[in-house]
Formats: C-alpha cells, sequence, structure tokens
C-alpha cells in the first residue's frame, strides 16, 4: 500500500475516490488551472530587456501536482479555451485572438507547454515530484523541449538567427530560475505533509 501512495501526484490526496465526485472534482481542478494559467501568463516579471510571464512556471507547478492525465487535461483545456477565442494568452487581445494566435508566433511555445506537462506529469505519477534533483533534473528536460520547440516553430517565420535571438536567449535565465524555483516548492510541499503508509 505504501508504494501505492508515493505513486501518486499531489493532487490524488485531494481526490475523492471514485465516481461522480471524483469526476466533479477533477473538472473543477481543471478550470482553477486554466483560471492560474490565464492570470499566470499576464503576470509580468521584467528581468533585463524583457517581460518574463509566470506562465512556465504555472505549467511546471500544474503538471507536478496534478499528474500525467489531470496536469495535460488542464492544458489542453487551456489551449480549448485560447482556441475558442478567450484572452487566456499572454498576448491576447493585443495581438489577435484564437487559432490566429494560435499559430502565430508563440504557437511553438504553447504546443510546447503541453508536452512540458506531459513529462512533468509523468515523472510526478511515478513519485519523482518529492525529490528535488529529480524534479530539477526532469524539468530541464522538459524546459529544453519547450524551447525546441518554440524555436523551431519561430524559426519557420523568422528565420533561425532571428529565432534564436528573440525567441531563445532572452528567456534563458528566468525560464532557469523559475525551474529551480518549481523544483523546490513541490518537494518542500510534500515534506510538510504527515507520511503516509
Amino acid at each position: 500500500m505504501a508504494i501505492a501512495t508515493t505513486m501518486r501526484p499531489l493532487v490524488s490526496l485531494a481526490l475523492p475516490e471514485k465516481g461522480a465526485a471524483r469526476l466533479a472534482t477533477q473538472l473543477f481542478l481543471a478550470i482553477v488551472g486554466t483560471l492560474l494559467l490565464t492570470v499566470s501568463a499576464k503576470t509580468k516579471v521584467v528581468l533585463g530587456p524583457v517581460d518574463i510571464s509566470m506562465q512556465t512556471l504555472a505549467v511546471f507547478l500544474i503538471a507536478a501536482a496534478f499528474g500525467l492525465r489531470l496536469g495535460v487535461a488542464t492544458l489542453l483545456l487551456y489551449m480549448a479555451e485560447g482556441a475558442m477565442g478567450f484572452p487566456v494568452f499572454q498576448g491576447t487581445p493585443e495581438k489577435g485572438l484564437g487559432i490566429a494566435y494560435m499559430l502565430g508566433s508563440t504557437g511553438g511555445y504553447l504546443a510546447g507547454f503541453v508536452v512540458m506537462a506531459a513529462i512533468v506529469g509523468w515523472a510526478a505519477d511515478r513519485g519523482w515530484d518529492r525529490n528535488p534533483v529529480k524534479l530539477l533534473g526532469v524539468m530541464l528536460v522538459a524546459e529544453a523541449i519547450m524551447m525546441a520547440m518554440g524555436f523551431a516553430w519561430l524559426a519557420q517565420l523568422i528565420g533561425p538567427e532571428k529565432s534564436w535571438q528573440f525567441g531563445v536567449m532572452p528567456f534563458v535565465v528566468g525560464d532557469l530560475i523559475k525551474v529551480a524555483l518549481a523544483a523546490s516548492l513541490v518537494p518542500a510541499v510534500w515534506s510538510l505533509l504527515p507520511k503516509r503508509g
């Protein structure tokens, strides 16, 4: 029984075991997650030449707390909200709405968020979210993949040199700080909880 407990993400502690109550709670958490993603997208911290949003941090925390299935479902619901024209992304509504915005310069990063959530959620389902070193390693991999997807998409639009200059380099330091913060916060929460099993 102790093994099963250590293989579940944080959110499992708040979920009913089964039935309609479990589904309703998961739906509620997914909606709350999309609200957190929206607020984090609009929250900017000035760090150097660019404004850094808190969205990457929110994706990491949601994925680590929710696990693979609910984490990815939350990100997909968020993308669906954006596709329907809700102003949930960082540059909306100023730079457009809906599918047109999603196919613009940030398209690769948005898709990368879903992949990032899948990687970190998968690790959380295996108990890696209790260990800051393991979680940091997984989050660095997820971050690198997300940035690579964003770079590749942007390179198709403005070329690889400009994509690297404007779409990757200005964000490296800020994103590394967010990775370190997320990789510290989730295991810290686990350490405060009473031991089970």
